[in-house]
């Protein structure tokens, strides 16, 4: 897992296990949000594991699916509100980490 640091407290990564948890713990993420619906591939961790873990190590956690390439007006909405939510800083996930990097983008405030 190498997350890619969008700003100061939020970064990106693609497909997380529960193994990878205590990594982000100690990397000093307090959230972990998952943009990546269940069942999109057969190799993915679903999102309840995740959660599970993540809250084995005291984290935040947010499931906020977004489809890849059809992200929504709503998905956007979803998003920030998440985001305002999670304890800083978050860590994101999704296939590639590139979902999450756009939600970042199209959710900014000026």
């Amino acid at each position: 897992m190498t997350p890619t640091r969008i700003s100061p407290d939020y970064a990106v990564a693609g497909q997380i296990t529960p193994a990878d948890v205590a990594e982000i713990a100690a990397r000093g993420y307090r959230s972990i949000m998952c943009n990546r619906p269940d069942g999109e591939s057969a190799d993915q961790t679903d999102a309840e594991s995740i959660r599970a873990e993540a809250e084995r190590h005291g984290l935040k956690f947010a499931h906020v699916p977004v489809v890849s390439g059809n992200i929504l007006p709503q998905d956007v909405t979803d998003f920030g509100a998440a985001l305002d939510a999670l304890p800083g800083p978050v860590l994101a996930y999704c296939r590639s980490g590139a979902r999450c990097q756009n939600l970042w983008i199209l959710a900014r405030r000026p």
